[in-house]
């Protein structure tokens, strides 16, 4: 279960915060979140700080998002990892 708050709003920006796992419906659901502030021409800020696991599929959708200009904030170091593994 992943629990998705917007911390902050504006014309420019948006700050979604990101609590729990960030698996299967999930991902499209911060997608979805993501694509529609990024098609108003957002600054998109992701909160992972209270994220505790990543399926392969959210991990693309992280790393897709970061090629977007997505910042990802307060990432944990076992996500980060994560991450970093996708990578590799």
């Amino acid at each position: 279960m992943l629990k998705i708050s917007i911390i902050n709003d504006s014309d420019q920006a948006i700050e979604l915060q990101l609590e729990g796992k960030l698996v299967g419906a999930w991902v499209e659901e911060l997608r979805r979140l993501s694509d529609e502030a990024l098609s108003q021409q957002k600054n998109v800020s992701l909160d992972l700080e209270k994220v505790w696991f990543v399926d392969s599929r959210g991990v693309t959708l992280l790393r897709d998002l970061a090629k977007r200009q997505v910042s990802e904030i307060n990432c944990s170091q076992f996500v980060s990892q994560q991450l970093k593994e996708a990578t590799q």
